[in-house]
């Protein structure tokens, strides 16, 4: 069986999970393709992605190049890869023959989510309702944006860094506890794609406490430190959403390591 979706990216990676989950859901099909963070510069990008050991060697320099973001060394990507992704970044979503790229792990998880039409994860047929799944998964973008900032500098945290994150988090979570104090689901009283978001990226979030020691030595407390206490009904979701097995056989123990 073809897929629906194919994935090139770093494993594991939460942000794929969300296809991976939705996959789960409506009984589609995602491949993924990848390595651990550290050994992606040893591939060659592309729809059909290989190791660069498996390719000659005279055949890959034409595709070095200079990496631009999270990458300290030069990367190999082809041509026809950052034609169907011209930012250049991973996870890099493809259809099933290769010749249209997405990007954005939201947006790969929209698309497997339109590859079916047999469910309600992504609205159905009620337009205003897809428009207010977008609209949390916006939000949700925004959130991601800026922790992927602030992973990446946790070593060396400053004032600023920290105070936008921490906005960030207030703001993202303030809106998702109040949608849930009144609905069962972030988007009404069924589930959908902007729950499969929230969990995998809040998920990545909480695991920020695995560096409470090295937060603490800079002088700030970890941001995460009372969400149980401070947003009970996003705690609950969370927790209720992990339970379930679509979301547990992904995600594995993952979870259960964000909570002291």
């Amino acid at each position: 069986m073809t897929e629906d979706i194919r994935i090139f990216s770093y494993l594991p990676n939460p942000r794929v999970w969300k296809s991976l989950i939705t996959a789960k859901l409506i009984n589609a099909k995602v491949k993924v393709i990848g390595d651990k963070p550290k050994n992606l510069p040893e591939w060659l990008w592309d729809f059909d992605a290989k190791k660069l050991e498996d390719i000659n060697s005279k055949d890959v320099i034409q595709y070095k190049r200079s990496s631009k973001r999270g990458f300290k060394v030069d990367l190999y990507k082809t041509d026809e890869f950052l034609s169907r992704h011209p930012f250049g970044t991973v996870p890099a979503g493809f259809n099933s023959d290769g010749s249209v790229g997405i990007f954005e792990s939201n947006s790969i998880m929209r698309a497997v989510a339109r590859s079916k039409s047999n469910h309600n994860l992504y609205g159905g047929n009620d337009i205003l309702r897809q428009s207010r799944i977008d609209s949390f998964l916006d939000a949700n973008l925004v959130f991601a944006r800026e922790f992927q900032v602030y992973v990446l500098e946790i070593n060396e945290l400053n004032e600023y860094l920290y105070k936008r994150m921490n906005s960030a988090y207030l703001f993202y979570l303030n809106g998702i506890e109040k949608s849930l104090s009144t609905n069962e689901f972030i988007v009404g009283n069924e589930l959908s794609i902007a729950d499969v978001s929230f969990v995998c990226d809040l998920a990545q979030f909480l695991r920020e406490r695995d560096n409470k020691e090295l937060i603490n030595k800079q002088g700030f407390e970890v941001i995460s430190l009372n969400f149980e206490t401070d947003f009970p009904n996003s705690n609950n979701h969370l927790k209720n959403l992990y339970a379930r097995k679509e979301f547990k056989e992904i995600m594995g123990d993952y979870l259960k390591k964000a909570f002291f």
